[in-house]
């Protein structure tokens, strides 16, 4: 089994270790950290060094996941996931074995679908994407790249999601609405109208 090595330490790579774990598909190798302020690790996973032992750890370990949450702003995940590739890293799509993945959708490198989302048939999730625990992405939709699905979330048929962009906890975008890049759309909003960039949506 290829080892994997976790970049981040928080709440959301908890849940990233949990799928990680439940599918069986790598073994954890262990964690980086931004800078040595932790040292305790994570669930038992031990930290291997911070970002800047990155290019080391490239010589003992070749599949590397960016498991830094994202609310506000991408640009942490975004500049990981550059560095990542530019030091050759392979990033898997890790889809938890409690998820629906269509034969017929598209999930691309270095996403997370994690425990009980749906991506149905048709569908296009972008690279380095968070898919969060019981998100719906429905047929014909698409998410582009860096963005985060919260909790819940319903994506509805043919929906467009830009890059960038955050889709809160038990929001619902109604069926042909495209949102636009570096959005963030608050818990609970009803989206039933397109959405231009660089807008925030709290209700």
């Amino acid at each position: 089994m290829d080892e994997i090595i976790l970049i981040g330490v928080g709440g959301h790579t908890r849940s990233c270790i949990d799928v990680i774990e439940l599918s069986g598909q790598y073994k954890i190798a262990g964690l980086v950290e931004k800078d040595e302020k932790n040292g305790k690790g994570n669930l038992s996973y031990p930290i291997l060094g911070t970002d800047v032992n990155l290019p080391n750890l490239r010589q003992q370990y070749s599949h590397a996941l960016v498991t830094v949450g994202q609310i506000n702003s991408p640009a942490i995940r975004i500049r990981l996931f550059h560095r990542l590739k530019e030091l050759d890293y392979q990033l898997p799509s890790i889809v938890s074995p409690r998820a629906y993945v269509s034969n017929h959708a598209q999930v691309g490198y270095g996403t997370i679908v994690m425990h009980d989302a749906i991506v149905n048939a048709n569908a296009k999730v972008g690279k380095n994407c968070i898919i969060n625990n019981k998100v719906l992405i429905e047929h014909d939709a698409i998410v582009r790249d860096h963005c985060h699905i919260a909790t819940g979330a319903i994506v509805n048929g043919e929906v467009a999601v830009g890059n960038e962009s955050f889709i809160g906890s038990g929001t619902v975008i109604r069926q042909s609405v495209s949102i636009g890049n570096n959005c963030v759309i608050g818990a609970g909003v009803v989206v039933k109208r397109h959405i231009e960039s660089d807008q925030v949506i709290k209700k």
